[in-house]
């Protein structure tokens, strides 16, 4: 009878706390999408609030901070991240990279290394020696790389300027990024999961990289071949909602494959998603799947991700290295400025399209904050024990870099167009 009650008090009360967080998370998101931000950046905004509040108040309402310290609420957490990173993967739009300009690749490209090799090697100036330095190395360099393309399609089409020239070369190199992170991704993840995960040398990086390119080797003619197939057999079933269920299916059985191989669940989430597209199903099914997606993640799961994520962030530890979080993040606005703006520049653009270009590419977004509660989930950032200033504000410097590009994005290119 005492263990049902406290089951029973227990789950009253996680049910309070995402009521309390949708409410709250709804209401920054409309205040954010009035200021015409991004959405998120209202509900990243109240998961951190939300979060600091409940750190700061939890001698006062003990039973709601020990509900979101629950394994409940982590594992819908988790199930946030996994359904976020595929409802990313869905959304990118078709594009027939055969065909996409040179320009792109190379803004791609620039936008891409440029970025990753200035994190690579602040990290590698900055952090404490440890068996984990290098891969907090590659940690800050993917995070540098990583483009948003929801949150620049989102800016453009504001701007009412999603037909022209720069944000057709915006929009495609920045899916060309997304391509190229996938892969970096999978490589940060399988070298956090490793055993040796700092040490780099070629024995224990070999087995890594194969494991990754295995996984795309399996996943990608699957995806090309057999996933039009399976549709086409789907098609002749009656049950209800169908085409939803198999997108879950192919994502969780993705996602399996890639915990199989080392990896972690959301690079199969990703690239299941991005298999999901008009050319394979109709696009009145397209459509209605993309938006039972987007209705249980940013309507339910999104939120209760963004709150845990602003359990994490800890504002004391920023401000025991306030000079590496600025630094962090004005590299991180640079590297994109000049990564891409500058082989906008080398493709003809004018210099004031070129930095449109720059800026544009600089947004990080949602997929950002997945990384980061991944490596954190992982321990990255334990090492050394004590893990010191620098590492231990790491998760919450990548926090706010990712808010803060995200809303410097917007203004920069709405007063760049206005001009």
């Amino acid at each position: 009878m005492w263990l049902w009650s406290a089951t029973e008090d227990r789950a009253l009360n996680v049910l309070l706390i995402i009521l309390i967080l949708l409410v709250v998370t709804r209401a920054f998101g409309e205040l954010a999408e009035r200021a015409r931000m991004p959405a998120l950046v209202g509900e990243l905004v109240a998961g951190i609030i939300l979060g600091f509040l409940l750190q700061t108040f939890q001698h006062l309402t003990p039973s709601i901070w020990f509900a979101a310290n629950s394994e409940i609420f982590d594992g819908l957490a988790e199930l946030g991240m996994f359904f976020l990173m595929l409802l990313v993967g869905i959304r990118m739009e078709p594009l027939d990279f055969a065909r996409s300009s040179k320009s792109a690749v190379l803004i791609a490209v620039g936008g891409m290394v440029l970025p990753m090799c200035i994190g690579f090697v602040f990290g590698q100036v900055v952090l404490p020696e440890s068996d984990l330095k290098n891969a907090q190395s590659l940690f800050l360099g993917v995070a540098l790389a990583i483009t948003a393309v929801p949150v620049a399609v989102r800016i453009f089409m504001d701007l009412g300027a999603l037909e022209s020239r720069v944000a057709k070369v915006v929009i495609a190199a920045a899916l060309w990024d997304d391509v190229i992170s996938l892969f970096l991704m999978a490589l940060l993840l399988a070298t956090i999961g490793s055993q040796a995960a700092g040490t780099f040398s070629v024995d224990t990086m070999l087995p890594v990289v194969g494991n990754v390119l295995l996984f795309f080797a399996i996943t990608i003619p699957v995806g090309l071949y057999v996933f039009p197939q399976i549709i086409r057999w789907f098609r002749h079933l009656s049950f209800p909602e169908v085409e939803f269920s198999m997108m879950l299916i192919a994502a969780l059985a993705y996602a399996v494959l890639a915990e199989a191989l080392g990896l972690h669940q959301i690079i199969g989430a990703f690239m299941a998603g991005m298999f999901f597209h008009p050319n394979v199903v109709e696009q009145h099914v397209y459509d209605r799947v993309e938006q039972q997606m987007s209705g249980i993640t940013r309507g339910f799961l999104a939120p209760i991700f963004f709150v845990s994520v602003g359990f994490h962030l800890d504002f004391s530890a920023v401000a025991q290295a306030p000079v590496f979080v600025i630094v962090l993040t004005v590299l991180a606005l640079i590297s994109k400025l000049v990564g891409s703006g500058v082989p906008a520049r080398w493709a003809g653009f004018s210099k004031r399209d070129s930095l449109v270009v720059g800026i544009g590419m600089s947004g990080r977004g949602a997929v950002e904050l997945v990384i980061a509660g991944v490596a954190l989930e992982a321990g990255l950032f334990l090492q050394p024990d004590p893990p010191g200033a620098i590492v231990g504000s790491l998760f919450s410097a990548i926090v706010i870099m990712a808010i803060v590009t995200t809303v410097a994005t917007p203004i920069a290119l709405r007063f760049l167009w206005r001009r």
